[in-house]
């Protein structure tokens, strides 16, 4: 699951960088996907909505079986 999840935040990835911020795969346990907000992401304030509305929903989208999709 791992390859699928960094070929998802591959494509996602350079929008998070227009804006001066990154994402990282941080591990997977079971269903639940672990990132990290980095750079203009890691201090903006919308960033809980970057998470779950962009990353989240991109992850889950292209992998049914991610639950959850969590900054760490």
């Amino acid at each position: 699951m791992k390859e699928k999840v960094e070929a998802v935040l591959a494509k996602i990835r350079p929008h998070l960088q227009a804006d001066g911020g990154n994402v990282e795969l941080v591990g997977i346990e079971g269903s639940v996907v672990k990132v990290r907000l980095v750079g203009a992401c890691g201090s903006c304030p919308m960033s809980q909505m970057t998470l779950k509305m962009g990353v989240e929903r991109a992850i889950k989208q292209e992998i049914p079986e991610v639950t959850e999709v969590v900054n760490v």
